[in-house]
């Protein structure tokens, strides 16, 4: 089969390997979609390559139609299309413990020690079946829209940290395919205002198409003034920032209200380092928290927004490029032109 093989840091090769077979308590799926993450773009410019073991297929955002059954293996029927936990927690570990499997120490991840989906087929290794990491998705959904529920649980995940109320106003900084999962997002849980701050005329129309009450760009007004003009001097109950600049997080501390909740989500370069204002967080008395991963639970729940309609993940999916054409499709999403691109095989 064909596949898209990490070969050292900034190099992607596409080879034919050996296609897997289901050994005892194990799935092969034939992949049906691995949408693209912007770690993947980190991964081909050669900005990313701790963790990743040479010679693995690359892809985490995974979908596809259970092919091949390995004794053993209950509940799933061939041609039924599934979602995959990209990580596979030890649950063993301190974190796993304690509930916080998405932050275990000693996972394996698709696409980083265990081949991803980018890809023909793909192989659920005895680990991710018992772990209970491949989920049945509803019948009527498209490949991609299963392979979104990867990037929405991590959000739901944020969410939990971020922990809007009803009634809240929340900025979000960026709106690329996070941010706008996260304006859905705190739509449904009932934020009064949900503000998206994007340089980008196409993303904002966007943002506001999916629930954003008010969109800003920051280059051409100053973004503080905005949402303290909204919030009656105050600025916003939550901030959530989804790109990885290191210059937002200071922005984020000084557009929240005192006693607000901030959440960096995105992720950062590991160089990427920020100059902040410590008296931002000490007299506004802000809350400060971060975003890791997804567990079962956060991935489960995905799928069954998504499958019930209250998340709209279909709106994002704007490209598909063949397997062929893998480093062009990865390339492609970094460009900002699309919204989310999907790889599928030929």
């Amino acid at each position: 089969m064909k596949a898209a093989i990490f070969a050292g840091p900034g190099k992607l090769e596409l080879r034919d390997i050996e296609k897997p077979t289901a050994n005892r308590g194990e799935l092969v799926l034939k992949v049906g979609a691995n949408t693209v993450c912007g770690t993947d773009g980190r991964i081909l410019r050669g900005e990313k390559s701790a963790g990743i073991d040479v010679g693995v297929v690359l892809g985490h955002e995974i979908s596809g139609y259970v092919e091949e059954i390995g004794a053993g293996v209950e509940g799933f029927e061939v041609g039924d299309l599934v979602g995959i936990l990209p990580t596979i927690p030890c649950l063993e570990c301190y974190y796993c413990a304690r509930g916080a499997e998405h932050l275990c120490i000693d996972s394996d991840i698709f696409g980083y020690r265990v081949n991803g989906g980018l890809a023909e087929y793909v192989l659920i290794p005895e680990s991710a079946m018992k772990r209970g990491g491949v989920f049945k998705a509803a019948p009527h959904l498209t490949p991609a829209e299963v392979a979104l529920a990867e990037p929405l649980g991590c959000v739901l995940n944020g969410a939990d940290n971020y922990k809007t109320e009803v009634g809240d106003t929340v900025l979000i900084q960026g709106a690329g395919p996070i941010g706008l999962l996260h304006t859905q997002l705190n739509r449904l849980l009932g934020a009064e205002k949900v503000i998206v701050s994007d340089p980008s005329d196409s993303r904002r129309e966007i943002a506001e198409s999916m629930g954003a009450t008010h969109t800003i760009n920051p280059l051409e007004q100053d973004l503080t003034e905005f949402v303290k003009d909204l919030t009656d001097g105050r600025g916003a109950d939550v901030v959530v920032i989804c790109i990885g600049r290191g210059e937002l997080i200071n922005q984020a501390f000084q557009a929240a209200r005192k006693g607000a909740r901030v959440n960096a989500f995105a992720g950062f370069s590991k160089e990427a380092l920020a100059e902040i204002d410590p008296n931002l967080i000490h007299y506004g008395e802000l809350i400060v928290t971060g975003a890791s991963n997804a567990g079962r639970a956060s991935h489960e729940k995905a799928l069954a927004l998504i499958g019930a309609g209250l998340i709209d993940v279909k709106a994002l999916h704007t490209h598909t490029f063949p397997l062929d054409d893998v480093v062009e499709g990865i390339e492609f999403a970094q460009t900002g032109e699309g919204i989310k691109v999907a790889i599928v095989p030929n």
